[in-house]
């Protein structure tokens, strides 16, 4: 399906599923979310990279808009629904200070892979355990998909994008196994690191090394 879109580009990945905070503060997007509030639409938002707008983005609702300050700011709730892929952008569209695109909505594989997602959630709090973080996911396991814990397996933008742009569920949770198996080990050997500067001037209990071995 290919249709137009309002456009809000940021400097961020956004996944079909999260919940998104924005304050609204630019003029083009008071208008933009005003006018998709009011009539029930979606909008875009495609990541901007290096001060480059990309083809991808995902499409976002507005579940409440939580606050209109008095020069017409806002804090406004959303949810990711779907991925877009830009097709061509309009600058400027008739009469309006924002900016759209025609875009195409590709085919996106999130069916549940438990076994997958297991190996993928033993590796993810492993690594939690290290950095000594507790993650609520908000969901059982079972009813986890790779868009729910991506944001918490320390990727960069870079490559949050690049997990965007796999449109299988076993192809993203691949991504995530192989991005947390080169991960752990860094981070671990920081503890070790830290924990050996820590012990440095303390008097410590060693056992000698026994020659006649």
């Amino acid at each position: 399906m290919t249709n137009f879109i309002r456009i809000f580009p940021l400097g961020i990945v956004v996944y079909p599923g999260e919940n998104l905070n924005l304050h609204i503060f630019e003029e083009q997007y008071k208008q933009l979310v005003q006018e998709c509030y009011a009539e029930g639409k979606p909008f875009g938002i495609p990541t901007v990279m290096n001060n480059e707008m990309l083809e991808m983005g995902t499409v976002v609702t507005i579940t409440e808009i939580t606050k209109v300050y008095d020069d017409g700011k806002m804090d406004i709730k959303t949810r990711g629904t779907s991925i877009f892929r830009i097709l061509e952008v309009v600058q400027k569209v008739p009469d309006k200070l924002y900016s759209g695109a025609i875009v195409n909505h590709p085919d996106n594989d999130i069916a549940h892979n438990r076994y997958r997602m297991g190996k993928v959630l033993e590796l993810l709090r492993h690594l939690h355990s290290l950095l000594r973080v507790d993650k609520n996911f908000g969901k059982d396991d079972r009813d986890l998909i790779s868009y729910d814990i991506a944001h918490h397996t320390g990727l960069s933008l870079e490559e949050e994008y690049e997990l965007l742009q796999l449109l299988q569920e076993d192809q993203r949770l691949e991504y995530l196994k192989r991005h947390l198996s080169k991960v752990i080990p860094i981070v671990g050997g920081m503890e070790n690191l830290k924990a050996r500067i820590q012990l440095n001037g303390h008097f410590k209990e060693l056992k000698g090394f026994n020659l006649d071995l």
